[in-house]
C-alpha cells in the first residue's frame, strides 16, 4: 500500500478568512456612498443573526464565511445589492428565511440575487448526466440574467476552498473536482483570471496532493536556484527602460503549479524540460509604450523565435490583452515577459468584474460593459431554441473551453472563433440570417466548401442566397454551440411547419374518402374541433395536423370521428362522393392517394433501403413520429412492415411534374485496371448522371473488380439509358440497379 498523502491544512494567505465582524469588511467599502454602506451594514446585521450559533468546520462563527464572501466581491468593487447578496446567500438556505421577508427588508433586486444563489446551491453535479446538464443549464441562466449571480458563488467558491482543508478528506476529491470542471472554466471564460488560477491551483491541491507537493518543492528548488540570474535580469532590464526615461512597473511571475504539471502531461515534459516557469508583467502607461518596450527588450535579449503574441491587436475571446514574448536571458534561460497597461492589467485579472472597476475609477468609460456580455446573450439564445438540458449543456460546453483562431470580415473585422469552427460557425456568428441563409464562402478569396475550418488570419466572405436553408449535414461538422442550436432549431421548425402541411392534404383526402368535400372550416365548426382536439389529445389544430403529418395519429381515424359528429350536427357524408372516391382508389385503407414531387423536403423521407425513384411503384408508411416514408412497393422491408404495421400504409403516386433528382443505386463489375474510374465516371457524365458516392470493392478475380455508386437521376427511363449505355462501356462487364437492405 501507499503512504497517506501529506497532510496539509487551510491556507491562510487568504486576507477574508480573517475577517469576522463588519468593522474589516467597511475598510474596503471607500467606494460605495454612506447610504449605500449603511444597507450593506443592516444585510450584515440581519446575516450575523440568522446564522447566530452556527460555526464553520474550523470552528470558526459562520457568519466569517459571507463576510469572506463579500470582501472578495468589494475587491471587484460590485455595487451594494451584491454586496448585501453575498453576506445574505445562505440566510434562505440554511436559516430558514423566506423570499418575502427579503424583499420586505432589502428590497427585491437583493431578494432575488439571493434567490438566484440559493438555486444554485441547491445543483448538484455528480448526479446522472441529464440531472447535471439540467443544473449546469439553471446555473448559466441565472448567470446569463446577472452577472452578479455568478460573481457572488465564483467568491463563494474560492473562499470554501480556500478553507477546506477544515472540511471532511472525504469531500475533497468531488468538490475539487467539481471546481476544475465546471467553476474554474466559467471563471476562464468571464476573464476571471485571478480567480481562476487560484481555483486551479486549490483544486490540484486537493484533488492530487502527493503530486502537488511533489512540484511545489521542485519550483522551490528551481527558485532558489535561479534567484540570482533573475534579479540580474530584473536590474538589467530596469536599467535599460530607465536609460530610456520609460516610467514602468516591472513585477516579477511564476508559473502557477497546475499550469506546470498540465505541460507536462499533455506534453510528456519531465519538470526540467518546462522552460517558462519563471516570468515578468511589464506595466507601461499607454499601448504605444507596449510595443516600444517590446522593442528595448529584443535589443536587449535575443527573442525565442515562435515565440511571440500580439493579444493587443487580437484580444482574446474573454477580453484579455497583453503582449508576450519569450527572451533568451543570462545562462541560457528563457524568460517570458508580458507587457501591459494598467487598465488592461485589470481586465486581464478581473474580467468581466472591471465593468464595476471601471464605473467606480472611470464612469465615463462604458467600454467594458461589453465585456463577456456577448457570450452571456449567447446562452439566453440558445436557452430560446433548446429546450432539452443535454443538448444546452453539449452546445455550451464547446465554448466554454475555448481555443481560438482570429478570423477576418471582408471590412477588416476580427473575429474569434474556437478553435476547429468553420465557414457556417462564422456565418452564424455574424447574424443567425447570414446562417440560416449560407449558399457558398470564399476564404481568402478563393472558393472553399462550407466545411472548410478557419485558420488565423483567413479573410472570410459568406455568399447568402434569399432561397437557401440550412443543411441537416452542417450538424456533423459545426464547432460552437450558437451555430448549432440555431441548425436544429431552424430544422425543427422547417419539420414541423411541412408536417402540418402534410397533415392538412392527409386529413383532406380521409375526409373525402368518408363522403366529407373539404376540412370544416369557420366558427361554424368551433365546437366541433373542440371536441375533436379532446378526442385526439392535442392543444390545438396545429399540433393535430403536425401529430397526422409525423405519423403520430392516423388520418382516417380522426376522419371518422370528425364524419360522425358532423353526422350529429345533421351534415350526412356525400353519396356520390363516396362511391367516387372508394371505387376510384384502389387504396384498401380509405385515406386517399398523395402525389409527391420531391419538394416535400423534411416531412417525407424516401427510403435508403430501396431508394424508389420516378416510375417505381411505390407506398407510403406513416411511422410513428417520423413522418412519411416512401418505399418501392416490392422492398422486402416494406413488405415485412406491411405485415406487421398494414394499417400506417396508404396510398402515394409519382405527380406528372417532378422537381429534383432522386438517388439510385448502382452495382457494377469492371475490368480492373489503370483508369478504369475515370473511364466510368466518363460515361456517367456523358449520361448527364451525378455521382452522389462511390465505394471500391475487393477484386473478385484477377481481372475484375465490383464497383458501387450512388447517383443522381431523373426517372425509371433515365435510369435506364444510364445502364444501356454502361453496358456498352469496354470496360463494364455487368451494370444492373441494386437494391440493398439497411
Amino acid at each position: 500500500m501507499g503512504k497517506s498523502p501529506p497532510p496539509f491544512k487551510a491556507t491562510t494567505a487568504d486576507p477574508h478568512a480573517v475577517l469576522t465582524g463588519f468593522a474589516g469588511l467597511s475598510a474596503k467599502l471607500d467606494y460605495l456612498s454612506a447610504s449605500d454602506v449603511e444597507q450593506v451594514r443592516q444585510a450584515y446585521r440581519f446575516a450575523d443573526e440568522a446564522h447566530l450559533g452556527q460555526l464553520r468546520g474550523s470552528g470558526a462563527p459562520y457568519i466569517t464565511h459571507p463576510i469572506a464572501v463579500a470582501a472578495q466581491c468589494a475587491d471587484w468593487k460590485l455595487d451594494a445589492p451584491a454586496l448585501m447578496a453575498a453576506l445574505l446567500h445562505d440566510a434562505m438556505e440554511d436559516c430558514g428565511v423566506t423570499k418575502v421577508e427579503l424583499i420586505e427588508r432589502f428590497g427585491s433586486p437583493v431578494a432575488e440575487l439571493v434567490d438566484g444563489l440559493t438555486k444554485l446551491d441547491k445543483l448538484s453535479f455528480t448526479t446522472r448526466e441529464e440531472n447535471q446538464a439540467e443544473s449546469f443549464r439553471k446555473m448559466l441562466l441565472a448567470m446569463a440574467r446577472d452577472v452578479r449571480v455568478i460573481l457572488i458563488k465564483l467568491a463563494d467558491r474560492t473562499h470554501n476552498m480556500r478553507t477546506m482543508g477544515d472540511m471532511p478528506r472525504a469531500k475533497w476529491g468531488r468538490i475539487a473536482q467539481e471546481t476544475l470542471d465546471i467553476y474554474s472554466p466559467i471563471a476562464h471564460r468571464l476573464g476571471l483570471n485571478e480567480i481562476y488560477r487560484e481555483l486551479q491551483e486549490l483544486s490540484f491541491r486537493y484533488l492530487l496532493p502527493w503530486r502537488h507537493a511533489v512540484l511545489s518543492k521542485a519550483v522551490a528548488k528551481a527558485r532558489s536556484r535561479r534567484r540570482d540570474l533573475l534579479q540580474k535580469v530584473q536590474r538589467e532590464v530596469e536599467a535599460t527602460f530607465a536609460a530610456h526615461g520609460m516610467l514602468v512597473r516591472i513585477s516579477g511571475r511564476e508559473k502557477a503549479l497546475y499550469s506546470i504539471y498540465r505541460k507536462m502531461s499533455s506534453k510528456h515534459l519531465s519538470f526540467a524540460q518546462v522552460t517558462d516557469v519563471y516570468g515578468f508583467r511589464v506595466l507601461v502607461p499607454e499601448v504605444t509604450d507596449c510595443y516600444t518596450a517590446m522593442g528595448l527588450l529584443h535589443q536587449l535579449y535575443k527573442p525565442v523565435p515562435g515565440k511571440f503574441k500580439d493579444h493587443i491587436a487580437i484580444a482574446k475571446i474573454n477580453g484579455y490583452q497583453s503582449l508576450h514574448t519569450t527572451l533568451v536571458g543570462p545562462a541560457g534561460i528563457n524568460v517570458e515577459f508580458q507587457m501591459r497597461t494598467e487598465s488592461m492589467h485589470l481586465v486581464a485579472e478581473s474580467g468581466v468584474a472591471a465593468h464595476w472597476l471601471y464605473k467606480v475609477n472611470k464612469p465615463q468609460d462604458s467600454a467594458q460593459e461589453r465585456l463577456g456580455a456577448q457570450w452571456l446573450q449567447s446562452l439566453l439564445d440558445i436557452q430560446d431554441e433548446t429546450r432539452d438540458a443535454t443538448e444546452f449543456w453539449e452546445h455550451v460546453k464547446v465554448d466554454l473551453f475555448p481555443d481560438a483562431v482570429y478570423v477576418f470580415t471582408p471590412k477588416s473585422q476580427i473575429m474569434a472563433m474556437p478553435r476547429g469552427a468553420t465557414v457556417v460557425d462564422f456565418a452564424y456568428a455574424i447574424h443567425s440570417n447570414v446562417g440560416d441563409r449560407t449558399m457558398a464562402a470564399r476564404i481568402n478569396n478563393e472558393q472553399v466548401p462550407l466545411r472548410t475550418e478557419l485558420k488565423n488570419g483567413d479573410v472570410v466572405e459568406v455568399i447568402t442566397a434569399p432561397t437557401s436553408t440550412p443543411n441537416p449535414a452542417w450538424l456533423s461538422f459545426v464547432r460552437t454551440g450558437r451555430a448549432r442550436s440555431k441548425i436544429r432549431h431552424h430544422l425543427k421548425t422547417m419539420q414541423l411547419t411541412e408536417s402540418a402541411d402534410l397533415g392538412s392534404k392527409l386529413l383532406s383526402q380521409a375526409l373525402r374518402a368518408e363522403g366529407i368535400e373539404s376540412v370544416p372550416e369557420g366558427d361554424a365548426f368551433k365546437s366541433l374541433w373542440d371536441k375533436v382536439l379532446r378526442f385526439t389529445g392535442s392543444k390545438n389544430r396545429k399540433e393535430l395536423l403536425t401529430d397526422i403529418g409525423l405519423g403520430k395519429r392516423i388520418a382516417n381515424i380522426v376522419a371518422k370521428r370528425m364524419v360522425n359528429l358532423l353526422a350529429d350536427a345533421g351534415h350526412k357524408p356525400d353519396a356520390l362522393l363516396l362511391t367516387r372516391e372508394r371505387f376510384a382508389s384502389d387504396n384498401a385503407h380509405g385515406m386517399g392517394t398523395l402525389a409527391l414531387d420531391g419538394s416535400e423536403n423534411a416531412s417525407v423521407k424516401y427510403a435508403l433501403c430501396c431508394r424508389p425513384i420516378p416510375g417505381d411503384n411505390i407506398v407510403g408508411y406513416l411511422g410513428r413520429g417520423e413522418g412519411l416514408a416512401v418505399h418501392a412497393a416490392d422492398c422486402p422491408v416494406a413488405k415485412k412492415l406491411q405485415h406487421k404495421d398494414g394499417e400506417r400504409f396508404m396510398g402515394v403516386e409519382w405527380s406528372d411534374e417532378i422537381v429534383r433528382p432522386f438517388e439510385a443505386d448502382l452495382a457494377l463489375t469492371v475490368i480492373d485496371g489503370r483508369g478504369v474510374m475515370a473511364k466510368v465516371a466518363s460515361v456517367l457524365a456523358a449520361a448527364e448522371a451525378d455521382i452522389v458516392h462511390i465505394e471500391m470493392g475487393e477484386a473478385n478475380s484477377h481481372d475484375a473488380k465490383d464497383m458501387h455508386f450512388v447517383i443522381a437521376v431523373r426517372d425509371r427511363a433515365h435510369l435506364d439509358s444510364i445502364l444501356t449505355k454502361l453496358q456498352r462501356s469496354a470496360v463494364v462487364m455487368h451494370a444492373k440497379r441494386s437494391k440493398k437492405t439497411v
